[in-house]
């Protein structure tokens, strides 16, 4: 990392400088050790949240849910990362046992102690996430039997006219059971933030999209494929594009906003300012790992393997226009990752 860049991280609409500290990893584990300050123009001891701190006969206290994997990452080796935050705070921070759900108390004589350890507390559940593989994604599915039906042609299609073309083969398709466009990732590491984001996305549909959607399907057109990288003679993903029948921005609005939700609640992590609308048909992803679960094609998080790439170039000007077909888009669902349900499309713990 440079010193003079250092990465920065925001939560709750504060920015940190994240600081690494070489340690001794944990047993079977390859981890750095990670500890925080605030950036310029803030300080963890601000109150983020300050409701959040009760005070009670023997001075503040305040309780946090976190996820049971997550606390080690507090402990740290040998307790050294809980002492140093315990010190450096004047607090005492009670934890769980390994294993166990519940709550990571906090209690200090003053107010400030407990509100900076808090909020030292929620950088490094961040951090933690943003190492750790998507579990959960917010999907919208395109594998109505028509949508299927046209796929299974388009690649046909793409096969008989361009299988010559370097890179092209039948490993590179998506599966027409799991054809979806992605919203935004998350990473869920309990039954209690499953929860809590399937009562979100509930509070979403309350609160906007059936507002937006006047409480009918949204009649969308999929036609079309476009490629993600800059060269169309090395393309790794290509997709089919993503249209309300209406020519309105409906669509875009209900994803964008349905993100800024959960980003806002801390159970997803920004990257992008607008959600990407696209459907995979093809990724580079798919003919390295078959059991690859061919979802979020935009970040590449779901692999570090190397690529090879395929000539898109016949393709894009073959297929340019080709029609998937129209559907009545009425949902949005909170998929898990690698699973299928009974249609063969990814197991959803809630939907909209």
């Amino acid at each position: 990392m440079d010193v003079l860049r250092p990465t920065l991280v925001r939560i709750g609409g504060r920015v940190y400088r994240k600081n690494l500290i070489q340690e001794q990893p944990f047993p079977q584990e390859e981890e750095e050790e990670q500890d925080f300050c605030a950036g310029p123009g803030d300080c963890a001891d601000d109150p983020c949240d300050a409701s959040l701190v009760e005070e009670t006969e023997r001075g503040f206290q305040c309780r946090v849910e976190l996820p049971s994997p997550f606390y080690k990452y507090i402990i740290g080796k040998k307790g050294e990362t809980k002492k140093r935050l315990e010190t450096e705070t004047r607090t005492s921070i009670s934890i769980p046992k390994p294993g166990v759900e519940g709550e990571v108390v906090i209690t200090g004589q003053q107010r400030g102690g407990v509100v900076s350890a808090r909020t030292r507390i929620e950088v490094l559940l961040d951090s933690f996430r943003r190492k750790q593989p998507f579990t959960h994604f917010l999907s919208i599915a395109l594998n109505q039997p028509a949508i299927q039906e046209r796929f299974l042609q388009f690649k046909e299609e793409v096969l008989e006219k361009c299988s010559q073309d370097h890179g092209v083969s039948s490993s590179l398709f998506q599966n027409p059971a799991k054809l979806h466009l992605t919203l935004g990732t998350l990473v869920l590491l309990n039954e209690q933030e499953i929860q809590k984001a399937c009562d979100l996305l509930q509070r979403c549909k309350e609160d906007f999209v059936d507002q937006i959607t006047g409480g009918k399907p949204l009649p969308v057109e999929v036609a079309g494929v476009e490629y993600m990288n800059d060269d169309p003679a090395t393309t790794d993903v290509l997709y089919a594009k993503v249209r309300m029948k209406d020519g309105s921005d409906r669509l875009q609005v209900i994803a964008d906003q349905l993100v800024e939700r959960f980003v806002a609640s801390g159970l997803m992590l920004k990257e992008w300012d607008r959600v990407k609308l696209h459907a995979t048909v093809m990724n580079t992803l798919f003919r390295k790992d078959p059991t690859e679960e061919r979802n979020n094609t935009v970040t590449g998080k779901s692999s570090f393997k190397e690529r090879e790439s395929f000539n898109g170039r016949n393709i894009l000007k073959l297929f340019e226009n080709f029609c998937f077909g129209e559907v009545q888009l009425d949902s949005v669902r909170l998929s898990q990752r690698f699973s299928s349900d009974a249609s063969g499309y990814y197991a959803t713990s809630g939907h909209l």
